[in-house]
């Protein structure tokens, strides 16, 4: 039998071919490109917020003491620069009319105040208020006569918000021309009104702390809050994280519950300092919120160290103004005047507006 051969068809041999190093390179780079790799994105540097040190360590003693130390303060009498605050609540009239003004304060223990405020430079009366601790006086100076009064009323009273009108009568703060003014100048009134002068006394004379003989309950907590960076040296824009004690002060109500009355905020960055106050209602709202900061050496002597600008915002009464001594060394402390010194007197004759007798 004859053999068989199977012819298969012979392939050729695949020949590589050299591929030059330019065409290699444009090839990895279609690749990478198409792969959606990230390698030659554009980077952006994002500023992460830095943590101020040294914190100092204290306990609870320890922050009564600091509290205690700015409540030991009888009386203070100095010279001011106001400064009326744009906020989230605030109305047309006093921010824009008078941004910023002059005046004098006097805060004496337990709850007597003297407050002048005037236009800066020329000197003009804007308002003057006093309270001797149970009842408050306010007189308005500008604007036009028919905005012009004499508010009385007591201290421990609620009232509702005054109106230049008497009647409640929102600002159009809209409008252009002589609406406008006018209601700019309504705005300032009721303003001015709500700016009782014992918020003053509550605010630059801490109430103090007791941890014996007292029903209070007090918890500290500490927290961290990003701030702008405010140092001299630092850049627009900067961010730093800020460390704080809350020291709450806490009321009992009933078997397991309680209310809060004021969260001391005390700052731990190289030393301990009271940096805010804040108060609050039976229920639970936020009546004042004080903020303290760049402390200076007060008196002739320099022996106290306080703080030259606070801050007070009273979110229920739709204002914010910021208190600044002009002088610090200057400051009258613990020179306490007489007790008449308290009690405004209608001197230019401004129709009165008692509000007790309004309600």
């Amino acid at each position: 039998m004859p053999s068989v051969q199977l012819l298969l068809p012979m392939r050729k041999p695949k020949i590589s071919k050299c591929v030059s190093p330019a065409r290699l390179v444009f090839v990895l780079a279609a690749a990478l490109l198409l792969s959606g790799c990230g390698l030659f994105k554009t980077k952006t540097k994002v500023a992460v917020p830095q943590p101020l040190a040294p914190l100092v360590e204290a306990d609870l003693p320890q922050m009564v003491e600091e509290i205690n130390r700015l409540a030991a303060v009888r009386a203070l009498n100095g010279k001011v620069d106001i400064q009326f605050l744009d906020n989230s609540f605030a109305e047309c009239g006093i921010v824009e009319k008078y941004r910023t003004a002059d005046g004098r304060v006097v805060v004496q223990r337990p709850g007597q105040v003297y407050l002048l405020i005037q236009a800066p430079i020329v000197g003009l009366k804007i308002a003057e208020m006093s309270s001797n601790g149970q009842r408050f006086w306010a007189a308005l100076y500008q604007g036009d006569e028919k905005y012009r009064r004499f508010v009385t009323g007591t201290n421990s009273a609620t009232y509702e918000r005054l109106e230049a009108d008497g009647r409640g009568a929102s600002p159009d703060c809209g409008s252009d021309g002589k609406r406008r003014e006018q209601a700019m100048q309504r705005a300032t009134v009721s303003a001015l009104s709500s700016l009782r002068p014992q918020h003053f006394t509550e605010a630059l004379l801490v109430q103090p702390v007791s941890l014996e003989g007292s029903s209070h309950i007090y918890a500290v907590a500490e927290t961290f809050e990003e701030e702008p960076d405010t140092r001299p040296a630092a850049k627009k824009g900067a961010r730093v994280i800020h460390g704080y004690y809350v020291l709450s002060e806490l009321e009992p109500t009933a078997a397991g519950r309680a209310r809060v009355l004021r969260l001391f905020w005390l700052d731990r960055v190289g030393t301990l300092r009271l940096a805010r106050v804040q108060s609050y209602n039976e229920r639970g709202q936020l009546i004042t919120d004080v903020v303290y900061s760049n402390p200076q050496p007060f008196g002739a002597d320099g022996r106290l160290r306080l703080p030259a600008q606070i801050e007070l915002t009273r979110p229920q009464d739709h204002y914010s103004i910021r208190v600044m001594f002009q002088d610090p060394s200057a400051v009258k402390v613990d020179q306490p005047l007489p007790d008449d010194a308290f009690v405004l007197k209608n001197t230019s004759g401004l129709p009165e507006v008692d509000l007790d007798k309004r309600k």
